[in-house]
């Protein structure tokens, strides 16, 4: 069986023209891609700025991915893969924990099949954010996200990847406001005063890394996933939070600060 692994909709601006070669050669190339574009093969697309607007920005970044579970099933699902104006190089992003080269497992979701993490057992099949590797107790501060508006409000503390804080962020996207939640999973403990209804800002500890519910591994999954339109995140309970019919996966470096 086939994967479906459709191709973003994003519009082209120029394709290849002939450049001027030096005086000893003949070979002609593609001409620079203009400011607002990003050579992608032969061709430059366009990267929309984020006031510029669309229609449904969800039409433009959403792909359809798939993988195959332990019992042979494909399982299809939206995911938002890194935009091709994002560095690949996960070391070039601000993370909720301090550390240099601590991404011990990265966003697969967009990868074929063959390529994406099997979890132990193969109970779980893909991976939809960045696992950080740090001490115990290592403290874990709120990052806010490209574009965010005020402050990221907490909608959910409690078991989802072992314990678990959810915030909400607004962010401006395509023209228009959406939210995006993010997840800090397997943490030791929350954070004194968090909870749902808690605002909090940049920097602000949020909980502390552990091993619940990944005993054998310390470490900090941090996932974001954008809501849907029309959807209240702070009305979903915990599995609704990760649930396709009210958020969208989205690879972190598409709304991680940059270093």
């Amino acid at each position: 069986m086939t994967m479906g692994h459709a191709r973003a909709s994003l519009r082209v601006t120029t394709s290849l023209a002939p450049v001027e070669a030096p005086e000893s050669s003949s070979v002609y190339g593609p001409a620079p891609c203009p400011a607002d574009s990003v050579p992608d093969g032969d061709v430059c697309v366009h990267v929309p700025d984020e006031d510029e607007g669309a229609e449904d920005p969800s039409e433009v970044m959403t792909q359809t991915s798939s993988h195959q579970d332990k019992a042979g099933r494909w399982s299809v699902y939206e995911q938002i893969p890194r935009r091709l104006d994002r560095p690949a190089d996960y070391d070039a992003y601000r993370y909720p924990v301090a550390c240099d080269a601590c991404v011990v497992s990265g966003y697969d979701l967009d990868q074929p099949d063959a390529l994406q993490r099997r979890g132990r057992h193969l109970r779980q099949v893909g991976h939809g954010g960045v696992d950080l590797l740090q001490k115990r107790g290592t403290p874990v501060t709120l990052v806010a996200i490209e574009h965010q508006r005020g402050d990221a409000e907490v909608i959910y503390v409690g078991p989802l990847f072992g314990t678990t804080v959810a915030t909400r962020h607004t962010v401006r996207e395509g023209g228009q406001l959406r939210d995006y939640v993010l997840l800090f999973g397997h943490l030791d403990a929350p954070a004194a005063g968090v909870q749902a209804g808690t605002r909090v800002k940049d920097g602000d500890v949020v909980g502390y890394v552990g091993d619940t519910g990944s005993p054998s591994l310390v470490h900090l999954h941090f996932e974001a996933r954008r809501v849907k339109s029309g959807v209240d995140a702070s009305k979903l309970g915990p599995n609704a939070l990760v649930d396709g019919s009210s958020t969208v996966v989205s690879d972190p470096r598409n709304v991680l600060p940059l270093r």
